[in-house]
C-alpha cells in the first residue's frame, strides 16, 4: 500500500527531502513564496503549488491524493516566527502577526481530509500557546493518536544546538517518535564543513557559487581576527568593542560576533547565519562568517542541493532566508523513519 505525502508550508524542501530520504512518496508541496519554487522542484522533482494555505480547500488536497487506497500523510510546518523565543516574550500579542493562525489553517485541512498520518514541527515555545491548544483539540476530536515532544537536534545527527517541537499523529493506533540515533557528544562542526575550500569574506568559490560569504567592514575584519573559537567579544581590545556591549543590557549577549569551534556542535542556523554580528557565526579559522553553502550543510542539506535559480536571481538574503527557515533535512528523515516504523508496526506494507 503506497504512501502519499503532501507537504504544506514546504519552502525549499527540507522536510520533503528528508521524508524522501526515509523512503516516503511525497507527491506535492504547497507554499506562498514564489522564490522557493525552483529549489523545491529542481532538487526533488515534485510539483510546487504556489498557494496561500488560507485559500486551499480539503477538496483540493483530496483531489491531489486521488481515489485510491494509499496511505495519506499530511505534514505541515507552519511558520515559526510568531512563536520564536525572542518574540515569545510578547505573549499573546503575537496574535497580531499575520502568520499566527496558520497552524489552525493546517488543522482545518486535517479536519477536511482526515489523512491517516499527520506531522508538524515548530519552535518549542509553541506548546505554551493558546493556538496549539486549539490545534490539539482539533486532532483529539478527530481521534488521532499523538506523540509530541521537544527534541534536541544533535541527538539525531544534526550539527546545531537547535531544539524543535515535533508532533506526529495517526489514526491507525499509538505512534511514537523514534529514540535518539546519535550520541550528541560525537557531533562536531568539523565533520560537516571542514573540507570546504577556503574563501575570504565577500568571496565566492569558483566551483560552487553557493559557497559564498558576505563581505565584512574593515572594523569587523579586525574584530574577527581577534576572535577566538568558542570565545566572545571580550577577547577583543577595548577600542573594538561595540557600544551596546558596554551597556548592562548588552553584556549578556556573549555569542554575538563569536567564532564557532571545530570540535563542538554548531549554533542554531537562523535566517541571519551569514551575518557575523548576529550570533556565533564566525568561521572557526577563516576571517569571515559562514557561507551560504556551509549554512545549508549545517542544516543537513546535501552538499549538491541547488539553491540558485539560473533564470531568476534571488538575493543573498533570500537564499539565507530559505536555508534558515527550512526544516533540517535530517529531522525530516527522522519524522519519515518514525512514520515508516509505525506503518510496519501495524503490518502496513509500503
Amino acid at each position: 500500500m503506497p504512501t502519499q505525502v503532501i507537504d504544506l508550508f514546504c519552502g525549499v524542501g527540507g522536510l520533503t527531502k528528508g521524508l524522501m530520504d526515509a523512503g516516503l512518496n511525497v507527491i506535492a508541496g504547497f507554499d506562498i513564496d514564489e522564490t522557493c519554487r525552483y529549489t523545491y522542484e529542481h532538487n526533488n522533482g515534485i510539483e510546487y503549488h504556489l498557494r496561500d494555505i488560507r485559500e486551499v480547500t480539503g477538496e483540493e488536497i483530496l483531489g491531489i491524493y486521488g481515489e485510491n487506497n494509499n496511505i495519506r500523510i499530511l505534514v505541515g510546518c507552519a511558520p515559526c516566527q510568531p512563536f520564536s523565543q525572542m518574540r515569545f516574550k510578547l505573549g499573546e500579542a503575537n496574535a497580531a502577526d499575520e502568520k499566527y493562525n496558520l497552524l489552525l489553517e493546517y488543522g482545518r485541512l486535517i479536519q477536511e481530509t482526515q489523512p491517516t498520518i499527520i506531522s508538524m514541527e515548530n519552535v518549542p515555545q509553541i506548546e505554551e500557546t493558546n493556538i496549539f491548544t486549539e490545534f490539539l483539540e482539533i486532532l483529539n476530536d478527530i481521534g488521532y493518536n499523538l506523540d509530541y515532544r521537544v527534541v534536541y537536534c544533535p541527538d539525531y545527527g544534526i550539527p546545531q544546538t537547535r531544539r524543535r517541537f515535533v508532533l506526529v499523529g495517526s489514526l491507525l493506533g499509538p505512534i511514537q517518535i523514534i529514540p535518539p540515533t546519535h550520541n550528541r557528544n560525537d557531533i562536531h562542526v568539523r565533520d560537516y564543513i571542514y573540507n570546504l575550500p577556503p574563501i575570504e569574506a565577500g568571496e565566492t568559490d569558483l566551483n560552487d557559487p553557493l559557497h559564498r560569504s558576505a563581505g565584512l567592514s574593515a572594523i569587523n575584519i579586525e574584530r574577527i581576527r581577534y576572535s577566538k573559537p568558542g570565545g566572545t567579544w571580550r577577547d577583543w581590545p577595548e577600542h573594538l568593542r561595540c557600544n551596546c556591549h558596554k551597556k548592562d543590557s548588552g553584556k549578556t549577549y556573549s555569542s554575538v560576533y563569536g567564532r564557532m569551534t571545530w570540535d563542538q556542535i554548531g549554533p542554531t542556523i537562523t535566517t541571519q547565519f551569514y551575518n557575523y554580528g548576529t550570533g556565533r557565526y564566525g568561521h572557526p579559522e577563516q576571517n569571515r562568517a559562514l557561507s551560504l553553502r556551509e549554512g545549508a550543510i549545517l542544516q543537513t542539506f546535501p552538499p549538491n542541493y541547488q539553491f540558485l535559480d539560473p533564470e531568476h536571481k534571488n538575493s543573498f538574503s533570500d537564499i539565507a532566508r530559505h536555508i534558515g527557515n527550512a526544516v533540517p533535512v535530517r529531522l525530516g528523515e527522522i519524522i519519515g523513519i518514525t512514520i515508516l516504523q509505525h506503518l510496519t508496526d501495524y503490518n502496513v506494507e509500503v
